[in-house]
């Protein structure tokens, strides 16, 4: 029996690990719950799947009693789930840089990660694999390109490997001019064509930050250097990476999109396990698989990422808070789709990217970068008003 600490169980990751959890009790313990402020949600998790702690992070410190859970609160007994001694797997579905803290917490304590809350690798970077050294700890991507890279390494050695290819299925906005681009709402850039996702990672994939997260993620779990490192458009979402070795064979793996799988495998690794709920693939419903170059003139957020990551140091970590910052004022419609771009890059032209000494300097990063591109988003909002008078 596996025993898994899920931080994040009321977003889109967590209700989808714990549906496939909840198809495998003989196989799957759920032990804890951490949520952020959705207490009516975690208490229907919690009388679901009875685990034995549930904490919810920003709330009132009584919560339901009764049964065999005991509730808590606050950001301390989240930092104390995640390195809980009697926890196997702890799944990071948090979103954004907040997940950082976990994650250190978890791998120092030996535990696997199942990580789906890619900013804190890409923050942490160095921070996150020296815990994972330090604890004994092993990371297992949730990313479903991670995964599939992970799936095609199996068996092969790092020195046989020449390059991966990550696959973006482009968003809802692909093929779009750079100009069209200045008329799409966030209402529209939260209709993905092909994945069910939460708010944030869908505006990251309109915008292909995530997919320059994802570059920066691959570097980190797999000591890749950037020149060995590339993306492409694949709408389809069918194939979720590539892996070319030096004598010039190419695996891939194929799935229809569905976060369940690589979930399930995450959880299991590197054993498989069957589930009758997950889609068989059909080559011939599947078709026809085709591939498009990333236009970079048209979503410069993927390129600024990859030159954050390239930049080193605290680089990523101020990419990563600008996006952040930029993505929560679009989404609130204070600024226009081009303008995250604009003001993710203030943020990396005002804020050093330092070397990392240790977490204080990642999260003054992120702090200082905030606050740069906050002020960005008010400079364009205002001229965006002044404009329109």
């Amino acid at each position: 029996m596996i025993r898994v600490a899920v931080l994040g169980s009321t977003g889109s990751i967590g209700r989808s690990a714990l549906e496939v959890m909840g198809r495998h009790p003989e196989r799957f313990e759920v032990c804890a719950l951490v949520a952020n402020r959705s207490a009516d949600e975690l208490a229907e998790q919690v009388q679901r799947f009875k685990p034995r702690r549930a904490v919810l992070c920003d709330g009132a410190d009584t919560q339901p009693g009764g049964g065999p859970t005991r509730w808590e609160s606050g950001w301390s007994a989240l930092l104390d789930v995640a390195a809980d001694p009697d926890v196997d797997v702890v799944v990071n579905a948090l979103v954004g840089a907040a997940g950082l803290e976990p994650t250190l917490a978890a791998l120092r304590a030996g535990h696997r990660l199942a990580l789906a809350n890619k900013e804190s690798l890409v923050a942490g970077g160095r921070l996150v694999t020296e815990a994972a050294s330090e604890g004994g700890a092993e990371i297992v991507p949730i990313d479903s390109e991670h995964s599939a890279i992970l799936q095609c390494l199996h068996g092969h050695h790092d020195s046989e490997v020449h390059r991966v290819v990550l696959t973006a299925s482009g968003g809802p906005f692909r093929g779009r001019s750079a100009n069209e681009l200045w008329r799409v709402s966030s209402d529209e850039a939260l209709r993905h064509p092909t994945w069910d996702m939460g708010a944030k990672i869908s505006i990251d994939s309109a915008t292909l930050a995530n997919k320059a997260l994802e570059v920066i993620e691959a570097h980190h779990l797999y000591g890749l250097g950037y020149d060995s490192i590339d993306a492409v458009l694949h709408p389809q979402s069918v194939i979720h990476s590539f892996v070319e070795f030096v004598d010039g064979s190419v695996l891939a793996q194929l799935g229809f999109p569905t976060m369940e799988l690589p979930i399930l495998y995450s959880l299991s690794y590197p054993e498989r396990i069957a589930d009758a709920a997950l889609r068989t693939y059909d080559p011939v419903t599947a078709s026809p698989l085709t591939f498009e170059e990333i236009d970079h003139a048209s979503f410069p957020m993927f390129g600024l990422g990859v030159e954050a990551g390239r930049r080193g140091g605290c680089s990523p970590a101020v990419y990563n808070a600008g996006n952040e910052i930029a993505v929560e004022a679009f989404l609130e419609d204070r600024i226009r789709f081009p303008e995250m771009a604009d003001a993710v890059h203030k943020a990396m032209e005002e804020v050093g990217g330092d070397v990392i000494r240790d977490v204080r300097d990642v999260l003054e990063a992120d702090t200082a970068a905030r606050a740069v591109t906050a002020e960005a988003v008010r400079t364009l909002a205002d001229a965006r008003a002044e404009a329109a008078r």
